[in-house]
C-alpha cells in the first residue's frame, strides 16, 4: 500500500541549518529556489526531493528571486546583490547597498532587477549590464524609511517601508512614486503582494491583519478596500495576535494563503471575503509561502522567525504540499429562491 503523505506536506531534504528567509517556485519548472540566514541559497527540484545547488554568501541572506530556470538573483545582509547561475554555482556581483538588502524582485516587464534596502532606497539594475557594476545600475530612488517588502504586478512595484508608507512606482517612470500611501493597518507592515489581476495589493502586519487594497483612486475605487483580521487565538478570554509573515496568490483562482507566527497556513477568497482553508498547523512560525506555477503544489517555510527572542524551536523546515481544488478554488455564491409567486 502506498505511503499516506504527512498532513503537513513532503518534508525537503537538506534543508537550511537557520532562518529561511524566502522561498520561490520558478515559473517554468518545480525548481524552487530559498534563502537563509544561514548565508545560503539552496536550489531544490521540488517535485523531486532533490538539492540541486547551493550558493555560499558573506552574510545572511535576506531574499531570492528566479530570473529563469537557469539563473536567479539573491539580497544579502552583506549588503550585496548577487547573480547566480545554477548549472556553474557561480555568483556574479550584481552591486551594492549601503545597508542590508531586504527584498529583490526580477521584472519580466522591463528585463531588470529591483532591489530595497534598509538604507532605505529602491534601486533598480541591468543584469545584462556584464560584470561592472556601474554599468548594471540603472537608478536609485530614496524612500520614506527603511524597506520592509516589495512587489511587482506588470509595470507597477509596490514598496512596503518601516514607518506604514507604501509607495506605488510606475516601472517607466520612476522619477517620483505614482501614489504615496500609508498602510491602512496600525502596525509595522510585514508583506506586500500585488494581486495577480493587476488591480491591487494585499499588505499583513504583525498584528493579525491583512488589509486589501486598490490602486484606483476613484471614490468606487477606494470604496472596494477592507481589512480583515487573521492568525489570532483566544485563550483565557484574552486575544493572542501573531504577524502574518507571508502571502501567497494563487495563480489560477486568484484566491491567496496567507502564513503566520501561529504555524497556520490560512487560504482566503478575497472577491468573497471568505476563508476557505486552514492547513494543519506546522512546527513553528510560517516564515514564507510559495504555489508552483499552475499551483498545483505549495511550498511551505516553517522556520522561527524569533518573534518572541532566542529561545529553543524547532529545526527549520521547509514541506511541500498538493494542493487540492476545494481548498483554493472560489465557492460559487449561493442566493436564496425567489419567493414562489
Amino acid at each position: 500500500m502506498a505511503a499516506v503523505p504527512p498532513v503537513t506536506g513532503m518534508e525537503l531534504n537538506s534543508p537550511p541549518s537557520d532562518g529561511i528567509s524566502n522561498l520561490r517556485f520558478s515559473h517554468h519548472s518545480d525548481h524552487l529556489l530559498v534563502s537563509s540566514w544561514d548565508k545560503r541559497v539552496r536550489l531544490y527540484d521540488a517535485s523531486a526531493n532533490v538539492l540541486r545547488g547551493e550558493f555560499l554568501h558573506g552574510g545572511a541572506v535576506l531574499d531570492c528571486c528566479f530570473h529563469d530556470d537557469t539563473s536567479g538573483f539573491s539580497a544579502s545582509a552583506d549588503n550585496t546583490v548577487t547573480r547566480l547561475v545554477f548549472d556553474h554555482e557561480r555568483e556574479d556581483l550584481l552591486g551594492r547597498h549601503d545597508a542590508p538588502v531586504r527584498c529583490i524582485e526580477y521584472s519580466y516587464a522591463t528585463g531588470q532587477v529591483i532591489t530595497g534596502s534598509w538604507d532605505k532606497t529602491l534601486k533598480c539594475w541591468d543584469p545584462r549590464g556584464g560584470g561592472a557594476q556601474e554599468r548594471a545600475l540603472v537608478g536609485t530612488y530614496g524612500q520614506p524609511e527603511r524597506v520592509y517588502s516589495i512587489s511587482l504586478v506588470g509595470n507597477r512595484v509596490v514598496v512596503a517601508t518601516a514607518g506604514r508608507h507604501v509607495n506605488v512606482y510606475d516601472l517607466r517612470n520612476m522619477s517620483q512614486p505614482e501614489q504615496r500611501r500609508e498602510s491602512s493597518l496600525k502596525y509595522q507592515t510585514r508583506c506586500v503582494q500585488c494581486y495577480p489581476n493587476g488591480t491591487g495589493y494585499a499588505l499583513s502586519s504583525v498584528e493579525g491583519r491583512v488589509a486589501m487594497e486598490f490602486f484606483e483612486l476613484t471614490e468606487a475605487g477606494q470604496a472596494k478596500k477592507y481589512a480583515f483580521k487573521c492568525h489570532r487565538k483566544s485563550e483565557a478570554g484574552r486575544d493572542i495576535v501573531y504577524p502574518v509573515n507571508a502571502i501567497a496568490f494563487h495563480p489560477v483562482y486568484g484566491t491567496f494563503a496567507t502564513g503566520g507566527c501561529d504555524g497556520f497556513v490560512n487560504v482566503w477568497d478575497g472577491n468573497n471575503k471568505k476563508r476557505l482553508y486552514q492547513y494543519s498547523k506546522y512546527p513553528t512560525s510560517v516564515a514564507a509561502l510559495s504555489f508552483n506555477r499552475d499551483g498545483r503544489l505549495l511550498a511551505v517555510a516553517s522556520s522561527y522567525t524569533y518573534e518572541e527572542g532566542d529561545k529553543p524551536h524547532e529545526p527549520d523546515a521547509i514541506f511541500v504540499r498538493n494542493v487540492n481544488e476545494v481548498e483554493v478554488k472560489p465557492k460559487p455564491k449561493v442566493y436564496p429562491n425567489p419567493p414562489a409567486s
